[in-house]
């Protein structure tokens, strides 16, 4: 649940203070796991959701920003990302904004669409949107910087 709280906060510190209270939540609700569905999926959950309530304690999301601001993503060339190791790459998407990493968090690694995004961040289905384009042209520039 560690690589789990980092994900969502960028730092170590910040992802040992979730880990905590994520565990504290988890052992207050055990007796509402009901035994359906994986455990871990289960826990995963409560964790991703302490996350997100840290994020949104400290106005880290900033989910305000509109779609226009989007700029599109387009790449022919993916050998950097294919050459770039699992650490390496964790590590650009910790670097990310509180915001943008969320989404992209939520979209691509929790498999979150952008309805359910929406709902958990209080935010439209079009700032997701525009926070994962965001994200991804971010990670892009970063990787290409990386690679040379």
């Amino acid at each position: 649940m560690m690589a789990v709280c980092l994900r969502y906060m960028g730092n170590r510190e910040d992802a040992e203070d979730v880990l905590q209270e994520g565990f504290i939540t988890l052992f207050n609700k055990l007796d509402s796991y009901q035994g359906t569905g994986s455990f871990e999926g289960w826990a995963r959950k409560i964790f991703v959701n302490t996350a997100l309530m840290h994020l949104r304690r400290t106005d880290a999301l900033g989910l305000s920003d509109d779609i226009s601001e989007a700029r599109t993503l387009f790449t022919e060339e993916a050998t950097p990302v294919q050459k770039m190791g699992y650490k390496e790459l964790m590590r650009l998407i910790e670097s990310l904004p509180p915001d943008s990493r969320t989404v992209f968090n939520m979209y691509v690694i929790e498999g979150y669409s952008h309805k359910e995004i929406a709902e958990e961040l209080g935010c439209t289905e079009a700032t997701s949107r525009s926070k994962l384009q965001r994200a991804r042209l971010r990670l892009q520039e970063l990787i290409n910087e990386s690679s040379k």
